[in-house]
């Protein structure tokens, strides 16, 4: 067997154990699923002697069990200058987290990512895990992830197909500032046999009233080996406005 296969096998098999293991689970939980979640976007446009647009569209949706969580997250950036694309992305996650206790958990993470200034087609993930919250209190929480998994890339110019295995690290800080403020940091690192993608996610949410707020990003992104003509950082700041439900 090829051994660039083998990674993906042995998410596939692991991701079936779960549910099996799952399912009694599944069929206890008689609480009331509750979905919340949060919808943002932001749009910019520019005239006269430079025209620029530009918009940022996120979508987040959170289906909460009293012994499992599902949450999906969309997301996607266009920016035209002059008349020319200069930044086109689009990122899409699925995770579905089985509770031991109050604070630990086993995932099964989804992330597929295409960006057209990349230099990459598509990068799709998928990993298994574990995951616990280090501090769960009424103001700030604490919580980090770790799991293993496979990667496939396709590179834009040549058309090759990279199959990897990796690993996957996540921290997660949200803050509550204040009644109106919450700080956030979310730091993502997939660490495979070719190359290593991390991405650090700053924001503040600040309520202005009821379910309406705004949100202030700063995303960096690195990826540690890149096609010719790539830059290996990229970075972006976003100010959106958000509805919670």
């Amino acid at each position: 067997m090829h051994r660039r296969v083998v990674p993906i096998l042995i998410v596939m098999l692991t991701a079936a154990a779960m549910t099996v293991v799952a399912a009694p689970a599944f069929a206890q939980d008689a609480a009331p699923k509750k979905w919340s979640g949060a919808v943002e976007a932001g749009v910019v446009s520019t005239g006269g002697n430079t025209k620029t647009s530009s918009t940022n569209l996120k979508a987040k949706a959170v289906r909460e069990g009293t012994r499992w969580r599902f949450t999906t997250n969309a997301a996607m950036l266009h920016t035209r200058d002059t008349g020319l694309t200069t930044a086109e992305r689009y990122l899409a996650s699925v995770q579905g987290d089985i509770k031991f206790t109050t604070r630990s958990y086993l995932f099964i993470n989804t992330t597929g990512e295409k960006d057209l200034f990349s230099g990459f087609t598509y990068r799709i993930s998928e990993t298994v895990g574990y995951g616990r919250h280090l501090l769960d209190r009424e103001r700030v929480d604490i919580h980090t992830e770790i799991g293993a998994g496979a990667r496939q890339s396709e590179v834009e110019a040549a058309g090759d197909h990279i199959d990897e295995a990796m690993g996957r690290l996540v921290a997660k800080l949200a803050w509550k500032v204040s009644q109106t403020a919450t700080f956030a940091e979310e730091i993502t690192s997939e660490i495979g046999e070719e190359s290593t993608v991390s991405r650090s996610v700053t924001s503040l949410l600040t309520q202005i009233s009821g379910s309406l707020s705004t949100k202030l990003t700063y995303t960096f992104r690195n990826t540690t080996s890149v096609p010719p003509g790539t830059r290996k950082n990229d970075w972006e700041t976003a100010l959106t406005l958000v509805f919670n439900y």
